[in-house]
């Protein structure tokens, strides 16, 4: 049985998560939003066989917060063997580029805010000398596009903090994961056409708990992912700027 921390469960991609670490016997203690979300997932997750499955009602966001998290997990389910940090909005880009302090927060929330968490949890699974720390990223931040580019900027700070956290670490039986999802079909995404690139909340749990299990740095999801970013990641400068992204 594992003690695991899921921040951001209200998400659909970590209650999918959720789900297969429950169906193991695994002891969950969630973080989210919306407290009347994190009760009916709480619920279900005891149904679905969970060892035990403690709440925190929070913004993950707020950073000022974030030390409560760690003491309410460890008094629920008594340690932490792994955490995933899935919180993070989908800002609007045009709304960002009309506004200073809206970029400013969206990369508070989805970069500040999760280098905040990462740091805080990577200084406890060193001193414990064990853990998983497993964060959701995204293709986004591989690259710069005009259509997702603070978004993608947030993405790409915090992939190169979990790198250097990685290497930092590496040493100390510490193991941390980026996750790169793709396009995934959920509500934060309901008002974008679906095309055959979109994936389901639930395979991306599949791959998430997989690349933890196995101790991966680095997966992108579903795996194809890693090939067109690849691809993206090459094209010129003089080139990738005229392209309609």
């Amino acid at each position: 049985m594992q003690r695991i921390l899921i921040i951001g469960a209200t998400s659909a991609i970590a209650e999918a998560t959720a789900r297969l670490w429950a169906a193991r016997g695994d002891a969950l203690f969630l973080v989210g939003r919306r407290a009347d979300r994190l009760e009916v997932i709480t619920a279900d997750l005891r149904v679905r066989g969970a060892a035990t499955v403690g709440s925190f009602v929070m913004d993950a966001c707020d950073i000022a917060a974030h030390g409560d998290i760690l003491e309410a997990a460890e008094l629920a389910i008594g340690g932490l063997d792994v955490a995933l940090i899935a919180h993070g909005s989908l800002p609007d880009q045009k709304a960002c580029e009309a506004s200073v302090d809206l970029t400013l927060r969206e990369i508070d929330c989805n970069g500040l805010s999760v280098i905040a968490l990462a740091t805080l949890l990577g200084e406890k699974f060193e001193a414990q000398g064990r853990g998983s720390l497993a964060v959701i990223g995204s293709v986004a931040g591989d690259r710069g596009r005009q259509s997702n580019y603070v978004y993608g900027a947030a993405k790409g700070m915090v992939g190169l903090f979990l790198q250097g956290l990685r290497n930092r670490l590496a040493r100390k039986g510490v193991h941390v994961l980026t996750i790169k999802p793709g396009f995934v079909d959920t509500p934060m995404t309901s008002a974008f056409s679906k095309g055959a690139l979109w994936a389901k909340p639930a395979s991306i749990a599949s791959g998430i708990v997989r690349a933890i299990d196995r101790k991966c740095d680095e997966v992108y999801l579903p795996g194809f992912w890693y090939l067109i970013m690849a691809l993206i990641r090459h094209i010129p400068e003089r080139v990738f700027k005229r392209l309609p992204l």
